[in-house]
Formats: structure tokens, sequence, C-alpha cells
């Protein structure tokens, strides 16, 4: 008998296991615009509501999840994942003013386990209903004798819309803008590599109780990238514009902050004007990190910050920000000088 695709380390059964677990999750992420069931070679998504807008722009965000996934892989929990893959993609969306529409993942493994890949996939349909949008689609790889039998990475896309009148640029940011910072639940997905440098990347070390943190440490690092989708679009019915939005990503503050200014402004945030989860002054005493590479690393705290007008009353932005469940806080403002920003 000659060989099959099997015995080459590729199980095409337990491909079509996957999909049938999966099914479940995603059917609960379907919009009315969602045009077919899942597997077909493409997702189909009706553009009919785009026509009600005056001059619709679409936005789209890629991402994965970094190396936070070696902390899923050594604790063995794999169902909150897919959201961080969702919530990074996202983000970007609606940093911009944009609704997301769609999303769709990739995971390459090196064995597909379909019970596995369905908790990974439950996570991302989890954020996608956070997020309002529907998971049209996605691809798993198995990848044998190029990543370990136990090992997997994930990437997500998602395509959002966003009327050009409502698109949040940064353009007219000007000395004097308040700046408000909504609240992450952790680490997030980003950073990780300096996290695992910091701490040993052990099931024990995983398993260690902190009674700062309240937890685990591993349960606190894996606690899901936050998803603000639903925050900002409250700011939005609330009236207020948000002249500029910063999602705090890799490179902390030091790198976001500045790509949501025009030249000739700066920010100013104030470190003791929201608080600081435990989890970054754990990391920061036991690996003894200067304050400038937390915030260069780091949210810190900050998921978001956003820029409005002076005018506009900081405190109905809080307001409709906690309304939708969110944590916020006036953190800072704006002064003329070189693009950039000052934490003080």
């Amino acid at each position: 008998m000659g060989l099959d695709y099997k015995q080459s380390g590729v199980d095409i059964e337990a491909g079509y296991r996957s999909v049938e677990l999966m099914k479940e999750y995603v059917k609960d992420t379907l919009r009315p615009e969602v045009m077919g069931g899942l597997g077909g070679f493409s997702g189909a998504f009706s553009a009919q509501g785009l026509k009600n807008m005056e001059d619709p722009v679409l936005l789209s965000g890629t991402d994965g999840v970094g190396t936070k996934l070696k902390v899923a892989m050594l604790m063995d929990r794999h169902d909150t994942i897919g959201i961080d893959a969702v919530a990074m993609c996202v983000n970007d969306v609606a940093c911009a003013g944009g609704e997301p529409l769609f999303f769709l993942d990739y995971i390459a493994c090196g064995k597909n386990v379909p019970e596995k890949i369905a908790a990974i996939v439950k996570g991302v349909a989890e954020g996608c209903k956070m997020a309002g949008c529907a998971l049209v689609g996605g691809e798993t790889a198995e990848h044998p004798g190029m990543m370990p039998e136990d090992e997997y990475d994930i990437a997500g896309f998602s395509v959002g819309v966003a009327d050009r009148k409502d698109l949040i640029t940064g353009d007219d940011i000007k000395p004097g803008d308040t700046l408000i910072g909504i609240a992450s639940s952790g680490v997030h997905s980003n950073g990780f590599s300096l996290v695992r440098k910091v701490f040993e990347m052990t099931k024990e070390s995983m398993d260690t109780y902190y009674a700062e943190l309240g937890t685990t440490l591993g349960e606190a690092l894996l606690t899901p990238t936050r998803i603000y989708v639903k925050g900002l679009k409250a700011v939005k019915d609330a009236g207020i514009r948000v002249k500029g939005c910063s999602h705090i990503t890799g490179g902390g503050f030091y790198e976001n902050i500045p790509r949501m200014l025009p030249d000739g402004v700066r920010a100013v945030i104030r470190s003791g004007s929201y608080e600081i989860p435990p989890i970054f002054h754990l990391l920061q005493q036991v690996g003894g990190i200067e304050d400038q590479m937390m915030y260069n690393t780091y949210n810190m705290g900050l998921g978001m910050v956003l820029a409005i007008d002076s005018a506009d009353q900081p405190d109905a932005v809080i307001r409709a920000l906690e309304e939708a469940g969110e944590k916020a806080y006036v953190v800072g403002y704006v002064e003329a000088g070189e693009k950039g920003v000052t934490i003080c």
C-alpha cells in the first residue's frame, strides 16, 4: 500500500472534525449581512448597508498575538487567546473611527487536535461577539516537521467601515486638547518576549500565586486584551467627537501616542492620573526594568488614549465609556512642541 497524506503528518479527517466542532461558536457571531455558511471558499458579506453612508471608507487591520502564545501553551489553556487575536485587529479599526464588520483567522499548528483548535476558535468567536463583527471564515494549516506537534500560531484580519466624515485622523489636534485614557485589562498582547526574560517559563512559575495580583501569574498574563469597539461607539453616540485615538500596543506610550499627533504638538501624560495594574509593578520589580523601558514596551494600564477638544466635557466622555463597561480617566493634555510624548 502506498503512502497517504496522513502518514506525511497531515490529518484531513482531523481538519473536518475541527470545522464541525467550531461551527457552533461561529454561528453566534453572524450578522444579517453574512451570506452563506461556514465552509465555502470565501466569506461573503453584503455591502448593501454601505449605501446609507455619504462616503463609505473601508478600514482593515491584521495582527497576531505574539509570544503570549507560550503562556497559553504552558498552561494548556487555549480558549482566550482568540479574543486577543480579534482585539488586536478590531481595536485598530475602531481607533480610526470604524465599525468592524467581519473577521477571519489563520491558525498554523504542528498537529491538528480538533478539540484544541475548537477551543482557540471559541475564543475568536467570543472576541467577535464583543466587537459586534462576524466571523466569516478562517484557515487551519497543519505544518508537520516545521512546527512542534503541540505548538501553534494564530493571526487574524478584520475589515470595517466608516463614513469619511467620521474618520478619526488626529489632523486637527491642537494645544489645550484633553487626553482621556481607557483602562487596559493588563499586559494585553505585547511585550511578552520581555515577560519571558523576567519570569521563568515553566508550568510551576505560571501556577505561582501572587497576593498582589490576586491570582496566579499565568492567569494574570493570559487575561485577554480588552476590546474597545463598543466603548468608542458609545462616545460617538453621546455626540462627542474624538479628534485622535491611539491603540497602545507594541512600543507602548512612546511609539503609539505620537502616531495620532500632527506635527507641532506634544502629548503630556500624568503617570499618577490613573491606576497602574499590579502586574506591571511586579514585572518592573522582578525584572529591574527602568521606567522608560516599561512605558516604551507596555500599555501600563491604558489600552487606548483619546484626544478630545477641551471645550467638550471630559466627564461626558468618561460617563459614556463607563456606561459601556470601560474604566476611563483624564490622563493629560496636548501642548505645543516637538511631536512626541512627555510622561510626568
